[in-house]
């Protein structure tokens, strides 16, 4: 204990030394500078062993540190024998004696051999950077410079937090100062010493270390084989995910160390160091980024590294392999493209980067494993639309159709990337041309029936984006006189492949929609017919298939009753409802819309028992919900069905008068309809003020959409026949429809649509008040007709403006 006395009574005055010192110009006297940083050096120890008085520290370890502190006092009293500015000389004097108490025999500074009362006959000798001490006895640099690399590699090992920052420092400027031998830091192991405090330690200490390391390999190559143990690499990696101040020191350090061959080849199999590499090369950090892409260069001369690299999306490598590398590099890159699974962007970057060109002229010139390689890679690039148009200014288009259609057994295996391109080219809108010009569908077909399943399915994706186009009504009339619907309806019933089935019905959907009278009937016959229903009944089957088969159904002649009749038996209709009626927001948009048009066939006016078993089986309620939730093209022939439904309401009423002569029991009072004035019902007289549709059929016209307006108004105007019109006015107003109408008339897009308004309008406005209420907001519209619309309507626009009495009635207008 009387040690610790000893210095926490003195740390002042040794403090005092230092400050004074301070004064003094260290750089004209370089052996006060010495000295003054022994005892700095010294002090910090003594100070740190001081705070940590715990049982681990020795009393060995606590004597060095007092003898230290006695052999640095005594250097700098005699080094600055000639500072007046020092103060307590005498006292600094006796606390060195009192220190060197402790000294062991075999230290050179010895109270009883040194005296410093009297400096003038001392001198100081320098030769070979050692300062000789001519004091009754020899004090060497080295000597003092081993002993603090000793208690330096001691407190790193197993010093606490404190006591291993002091350390560190210390470590750090011996290092910089070149005061430590590369023969030195390999007998204390400092590397492996270093390294383990890096993987345990705090962040602020991992700095040090890795500066410490830094200065290391500046000074000597050999320190570079030691850090390149693959542990060493491995506790280095960990510092890439760190924090940016921390990261630029191990990336920077990395680089340093990839000249040597032996950390080239273990860093890159480190998990996650390519990856945090690829990462802080796409960095703000500049420094950082610049040393991590000069590491990723240095690595990327090993093949699997650069692969790597590339499933990290750094693809600068692979391209130069591509591009440069031998024909087993190119073939390993082209593979490697093949089977990433690569984001949109990342099939933008790699065409951008220039990779088709060099697969292309790898397909083109290679062998045949270079050939399937360099395909399959293409095939995944194609995706992307720029790639697409990259392939096909390539000149491949040609080179692929010739090797589909190519009978030669060794080529066969390149049949499916070729086809799947091929199909990817199709279905690009403005690539897609370039197959529908050379007039390939028909050949495509004929190959359907002769390849395997993968090819078959590219064939037909390629196929209906094909026929799909609206440039292609020439080659969907071959195909059709070439009988290729008959060629499509085994795969129907035949493959058990759902791509296959689905893509055989959306091709024969799409050949059917140009189908006129009965031209559909020619090509399908009834077990044909039965065949597509039990796509749409069954449960196997997918949403789109049954939007498909639905849409042929709905494209055979509404007005043929054998095909309604061949309908009846399959019992297509509750299916149909049912459909609708469970379906859901997710549900194809494209199934609601061939739905509601097979409905039209069920709906004509012209069978009222047909339209009696609609409304008997739910059909008016799945109408009224097209209206609301699905797209303009099913709300148009939902509102279709519903016109034709209304147009015979009027007729199938039940008068309120009859009634008095009938022993049926009376109607309830909520059955009376005030548009037809009678007792109606959604079964019973398909009304469309009881179904509820006159609100959706008014928002269609308030919509932004147009397409559906003139057959919403004919839905609507159903409600103003002769015996009714006026309490169909009353309702139409009342329901807020006659704005709409009006705006419909001004925007003109369809005549029709228009002839339909003023038809309303004249009905309306045939009541006084409502011709008070909304003429005004009319007649401007109405005189620009006059003026300047379609010589069809001016006499209808005359009517009206007569009757806003804005026009006499001999107008030449009628």
């Amino acid at each position: 204990m009387t040690v610790w006395i000893l210095i926490t009574q003195n740390i002042y005055l040794i403090k005092n030394i230092s400050q004074s010192l301070y004064g003094v110009n260290m750089i004209s006297n370089p052996q006060i500078q010495k000295a003054v940083e022994s005892l700095e050096a010294d002090f910090r120890r003594a100070k740190a062993l001081l705070k940590s008085q715990v049982s681990s520290a020795h009393d060995e370890h606590i004597e060095q540190v007092i003898q230290n502190l006695a052999r640095a006092l005594g250097l700098v009293l005699f080094a600055s024998h000639d500072v007046v500015e020092i103060t307590k000389k005498a006292e600094i004097e006796a606390l060195r004696r009192e220190m060197s108490i402790f000294d062991k025999p075999n230290l050179i500074m010895n109270s009883d051999e040194s005296e410093f009362s009297s400096y003038d006959n001392r001198g100081i000798v320098e030769d070979d950077h050692r300062i000789t001490l001519d004091i009754d006895g020899i004090v060497e640099e080295d000597i003092s410079i081993t002993q603090d690399v000793d208690d330096v590699v001691v407190q790193i090992k197993y010093g606490d937090d404190e006591l291993l920052k002091c350390a560190l420092h210390a470590l750090n400027s011996l290092v910089l100062d070149h005061m430590i031998t590369k023969e030195r830091v390999h007998h204390e192991d400092m590397i492996p010493v270093l390294f383990n405090r890096l993987s345990l330690s705090k962040t602020e200490h991992r700095l040090i270390i890795l500066r410490i390391l830094q200065a290391l390999v500046a000074q000597d190559d050999e320190h570079k084989e030691k850090m390149a143990e693959i542990g060493n690499l491995s506790i280095l990696v960990k510092s890439l995910g760190r924090d940016l101040e921390e990261q630029q020191e191990a990336v920077g350090l990395l680089v340093s160390l990839s000249d040597v061959a032996a950390v080239r080849r273990r860093v890159g199999r480190i998990q996650g160091c390519i990856v945090m590499l690829v990462a802080i090369s796409n960095g703000d950090d500049q420094m950082a980024s610049h040393d991590a892409a000069n590491l990723l260069n240095s690595l990327s001369g090993n093949t699997q590294y650069a692969l790597h690299m590339a499933e990290a999306s750094y693809f600068k490598p692979l391209v130069h392999y591509l591009n440069q590398g031998s024909d087993m590099s190119k073939i390993l890159m082209a593979t490697a493209i093949s089977r990433m699974e690569l984001t949109d962007q990342n099939r933008v970057n790699l065409g951008q980067y220039g990779v088709i060109e060099p697969l292309v002229k790898m397909f083109t010139t290679g062998n045949l494993e270079a050939k399937q390689s360099s395909l399959n890679a293409l095939h995944n690039l194609s995706a992307s639309k720029a790639n697409v148009q990259c392939l096909i200014k390539s000149g491949i288009v040609a080179t692929l159709l010739q090797l589909l259609f190519s009978v030669t057994s060794v080529l066969m295996t390149l049949r499916e990337p070729a086809s799947a391109i091929l199909a990817k080219i199709a279905a690009q809108s403005e690539a897609g041309i370039v197959l529908v010009k050379q007039d390939v569908a028909q050949q495509m077909i004929s190959l359907l029936h002769l390849t395997s399943l993968v090819i078959q399915c590219h064939l037909l994706e390629a196929l209906n984006s094909i026929a799909a186009r609206p440039n292609a009504s020439k080659v969907r009339r071959k195909m059709k006189e070439n009988g290729a619907v008959r060629l499509l309806l085994p795969f129907l019933t035949e493959s058990r492949n759902t791509k296959i089935r689905n893509g055989a019905l959306n091709l024969i959907y799409v050949l059917s929609n140009d189908m006129q009278g009965g031209e559909l009937m020619e090509q399908l016959e009834e077990m044909h017919m039965n065949t597509l229903i039990n796509v749409v009944s069954s449960s196997s089957t997918t949403d789109d298939e049954k939007a498909a088969a639905t849409g042929i159904l709905s494209n055979f002649p509404v007005s043929d009753k054998n095909v309604t009749d061949i309908f009846m038996r399959a019992n297509l209709l509750p299916i149909l409802v049912s459909i609708l009626t469970t379906s859901t927001p997710t549900t194809p948009r494209l199934l609601s819309e061939n739905v509601a048009a097979v409905f039209i066939r069920f709906t004509l006016p012209s069978d009222k028992k047909l339209q009696q078993f609609s409304a008997e089986n739910g059909v008016i309620n799945v109408l009224v919900k097209l209206l609301t939730c699905s797209s303009i093209v099913a709300k148009h022939r939902a509102a279709t069905s519903l016109a034709q439904l209304s147009q015979n309401s009027l007729a199938l009423r039940k008068s309120r008068k009859a009634r008095w002569f009938s022993c049926a029991p009376p109607h309830p009072t909520d059955s009376f309809c005030q548009v037809h004035d009678g007792n109606c019902s959604t079964r019973s007289t398909f009304c469309l003020l009881k179904a509820g549709a006159v609100p959706p059929l008014v928002q269609i016209l308030q919509g932004s959409e147009r397409e559906a307006d003139e057959v919403a108004l004919s839905c609507l105007a159903t409600l103003l026949h002769d015996e009714i019109w006026e309490n169909g006015s009353n309702m139409l107003v009342k329901m807020s429809c006659v704005q709409p109408i009006i705006k419909i008339l001004e925007e003109g897009i369809s005549l029709k649509a228009q002839e339909k308004s003023l038809w309303i309008l004249e009905r309306i406005f045939s009541v006084e008040a409502y011709r008070v209420e909304y003429g005004e907001s009319a007649q401007v519209v109405l005189i620009d007709l006059a003026q300047n619309g379609d010589s069809l309507l001016k006499p209808t626009v005359a009517k009206l403006l007569a009757q806003l009495e804005l026009l006499q009635p001999q107008s030449s207008y009628f």
